[in-house]
């Protein structure tokens, strides 16, 4: 094949042996803070709009500190961003990736709804 023509591109999981990952636990880390219904749930509803801590306890329906609990994680773990607004702080999604992840999770969701709802490995997660 001729140096200028590139061969058909891969996909992740074809090139995914390729690549050794030295970061798995970090890995592990950022799919265990979407693990938590509660933080799913204010994730999902903060890509529809930017929205307040207020906002968010009535959407979810908890009380004040369990969504700054919930809202911090997102926060420090890199899945929304806030910022001041006088004395409320606004939280938006700043990566679009975040919304395919979503996106892409609940298809891979619902194709294997039964097998997942019926795995004894992992434990139903409470709020």
């Amino acid at each position: 094949m001729p140096d200028h023509v590139t061969a058909p591109a891969r996909s992740a999981a074809e090139g995914a042996h390729e690549v050794p990952c030295t970061h798995l636990d970090t890995v592990a880390r950022f799919f265990r803070a979407l693990a938590d219904p509660t933080r799913l749930k204010l994730l999902e509803y903060i890509l529809r709009g930017e929205r307040t801590s207020a906002d968010c306890v009535e959407y979810a329906c908890i009380s004040q500190s369990r969504v700054s609990v919930h809202l911090s994680c997102l926060t420090d773990c890199g899945y929304v961003t806030a910022r001041r607004d006088g004395k409320k702080l606004r939280y938006s999604v700043g990566d679009p990736r975040v919304a395919d992840l979503i996106v892409l999770a609940r298809s891979l969701a619902a194709d294997n709804a039964t097998a997942l709802t019926c795995c004894a490995r992992i434990p139903d997660n409470q709020d």
